[in-house]
């Protein structure tokens, strides 16, 4: 009867295994990064974007300083898109701050983490390094994952 059992385990971890791998998530602390991505871009593209969602489930606030992504870029900056007198506009932020018990999501229009300079085309199906910086909880190394060019906010958070 046990020998029967071990299939049935391994089919078990198997689908854990799968479900851990397909969430995308990485955690330090009390903060979550759900499912950090970016849209593919074009040959000659000198700019991408970071989009993800933080949730904070500790009981202090944090707060995102800043971002790193060595490996593809010089220069990553928060931005926003502001309404400047009906006109919306993407302006640099210095900080978000990360309430506690609560999320920020960033996405198209509205926060994002801008890549400057880019050494080469953000390629759909690849991957890429991406380092937060939080007050409090300190470096959070990602694994960005590119998508298609046409990929919007509401596809890359279904079920999330």
């Amino acid at each position: 009867m046990t020998i029967r059992l071990i299939p049935s385990l391994i089919a078990a971890a198997s689908l854990c295994l799968a479900a851990n791998s397909q969430a995308h998530e990485f955690k330090k602390g009390g903060l979550e990064i759900h499912h950090p991505w970016a849209r593919a871009t074009t040959t000659g593209s000198q700019t991408g974007a970071v989009y993800l969602k933080v949730n904070n489930s500790g009981a202090e606030a944090d707060t995102l300083l800043g971002a790193t992504a060595p490996d593809i870029t010089e220069k990553a900056e928060i931005h926003n898109h502001i309404n400047d007198n009906g006109v919306m506009r993407m302006r640099q932020v210095d900080k978000v701050d990360i309430p506690a018990k609560g999320n920020v999501l960033f996405k198209p229009g509205s926060y994002h983490i801008m890549l400057f300079n880019l050494q080469r085309p953000l390629q759909e199906g690849s991957k890429l390094p991406l380092t937060l910086k939080f007050a409090k909880a300190g470096e959070v190394k990602v694994e960005v994952k590119v998508e298609a060019l046409t990929a919007d906010a509401d596809s890359m958070h279904a079920g999330h």
